[in-house]
């Protein structure tokens, strides 16, 4: 289980600890739906594919490794893709921040806020999906509440 933490009050930057060990930063730009992910010295881009496209992304050096798709501008909800796997990444119920991983219509892990009023998270994903994967389907649900304050 992984933990995200933000960084200050007022930021929308993560620290992210597997139990009290620091494993990751999550960087998110303030400009536009992109950032980057720092992991052991490595930097991975994250980032929207266009203004107006539903398209995102996880790369590495030019490469993607990651992408996903929002079928719908009306649903809390992406289609995820991981090497060979496709999961869907979808709100619990409609009214709550929690998120479900599923494939093949099982749930598979989540990503839940530790508490109503607040943005830390606890990340719970399956060990098959690398470190940086499990970073990128945290900040797609952070995008998602983060459209939901600045819609407030």
């Amino acid at each position: 289980m992984l933990k995200a933490i933000p960084k200050s009050v007022f930021s929308w930057d993560f620290n992210i600890y597997a139990g009290n060990a620091f494993v990751a930063f999550l960087d998110l730009s303030w400009l536009r739906e992109k950032g980057t992910i720092e992991i052991h010295g490595c930097t991975y881009e994250i980032g929207r594919e266009g203004l107006m496209s539903g398209n995102f992304y996880l790369r590495s050096n030019g490469q993607t490794i990651a992408k996903a798709s929002k079928p719908s501008a009306f649903r809390r909800s992406f289609e995820v893709r991981l090497e060979q796997a496709t999961y869907l990444l979808g709100a619990s119920s409609m009214f709550t921040r929690a998120f479900e991983l599923s494939q093949g219509g099982r749930v598979v892990g989540s990503v839940r806020p530790t508490g109503m009023f607040t943005r830390k998270a606890t990340i719970q994903l399956p060990e098959e999906i690398s470190l940086e994967a499990q970073v990128f389907i945290t900040w797609l649900v952070i995008i998602l509440w983060k459209r939901a304050r600045d819609s407030d």
